[in-house]
């Protein structure tokens, strides 16, 4: 056992098997890739990513060593950033330039907010139109009836989310969680995604520190796969895929309540996923204690990729369970924290077959990431 009861193993519950070569079966044994000799030595290697149900192909020769991988889309412009800007609608000050305020967090010591939940002033979706009725569930279309919100996370221009201490960043998941069970309340909404987008090439339009909430009418597809994926586990086997699954060397970093991992099949270089150690199918379950502790576990980790890959943009998700779902399914749904910094750019093969290719073996990215020194 290892990670808190998190299994060691060369085979993952929650990411198919490594494939067995005539070598090796890791390859170009232990100094390659990360540790020395560079990523040009492996070869090639498909994975089932069986969370989210789809392959990936591991081609390490299309790529530098791991050690020297950067972000070309750096998110620093080198220079101290001013702690406001006039022209930004999200600083302290400019409050009148937003869309309609959800709810602010006050400081224990000031009249000043440190965080607001903000309707977005572009929604994709309208909490105006008319709610999505029962009858039209399963329907191939439905009214863009929904929620788009904007979590303002610090006041001043200054600061990212990197920035802020543990209890802060808390403090921002205890938002999210407010705002959901909030939006729970009303019974056409299904799901519930909060992502953060860093960076203009990681689709933010604007630099201060923020994220986004939008509560659908709809279950989309890539949730329902990923519900299916786990019911399939756990059919199989018994066990819910993310508590058993099996760190071995891809794990990163670890606290009191959850570990981070670089998962088995990542889609992505330097992907990174924080898996709760207990059980627990909503994000909006989380409490105060777990918010702090996830809090400084998300800030050390994106303090490492900040540093290791030259500040890069990068997307957070939170992969988390509908909210109609039968009981019974709770046994085996388990929410995770999903982080993507854009290194990579999706091409015609990616986007033709929803196969894409990772230049990085996640053992060598999580070797990377784990041994970053700060």
């Amino acid at each position: 056992m290892a990670a808190g009861g998190f299994h060691s193993s060369n085979q993952m519950a929650g990411g198919g098997e490594v494939e067995e070569r005539s070598s090796n079966p890791r390859g170009a044994g232990a100094g390659a890739g990360a540790g020395g000799g560079g990523g040009e030595s492996r070869v090639p290697e498909i994975r089932k990513d069986s969370v989210q149900n789809r392959w990936v192909i591991f081609s390490p020769a299309r790529s530098r060593r791991p050690s020297d991988f950067k972000s070309k889309f750096t998110t620093s412009s080198g220079n101290p950033p001013d702690p406001h800007s006039q022209n930004c609608p999200f600083c302290l000050g400019n409050e009148h330039h937003c869309a309609p305020e959800i709810f602010r967090v006050h400081p224990s010591h000031s009249a000043h907010w440190k965080l607001r939940v903000i309707q977005n002033l572009y929604p994709a979706l309208s909490r105006d139109n008319l709610p999505v009725q029962p009858e039209q569930i399963g329907n191939n279309k439905v009214a863009g009836f929904g929620f788009h919100d904007v979590v303002i996370e610090a006041p001043f221009h200054s600061l990212q989310l990197l920035d802020l201490s543990p209890a802060e960043i808390g403090d921002v998941l205890l938002a999210y969680k407010k705002r959901i069970l909030q939006l729970r309340s009303y019974h056409s909404i299904q799901y519930v995604q909060v992502f953060k987008n860093h960076g203009a090439s990681a689709g933010a339009s604007l630099s201060h520190s923020h994220s986004q909430i939008i509560a659908l009418p709809v279950v989309p597809t890539a949730a329902s796969a990923r519900i299916d994926c786990m019911k399939q586990h756990f059919e199989q086997t018994g066990k819910c895929n993310l508590c058993e699954v099996q760190v071995d060397d891809l794990l990163i970093d670890e606290s009191a309540h959850f570990i981070s991992i670089v998962p088995f099949a990542a889609t992505f270089p330097f992907e990174i996923w924080i898996i709760p150690r207990d059980h627990s199918s909503h994000f909006h379950e989380v409490d105060n204690e777990k918010a702090v502790d996830l809090g400084g576990l998300l800030k050390l980790l994106l303090r490492k990729i900040s540093s290791q890959l030259n500040d890069p943009p990068y997307n957070m998700m939170i992969h988390t369970t509908p909210f109609h779902i039968n009981p019974s399914c709770l046994t085996y749904t388990h929410w995770f924290l999903q982080i993507v910094p854009q290194l990579t750019i999706v091409g015609g093969f990616e986007v033709g077959t929803g196969c894409h290719i990772n230049p990085i073996f996640p053992e060598d990215a999580a070797k990377v990431l784990r041994e970053v020194q700060l």
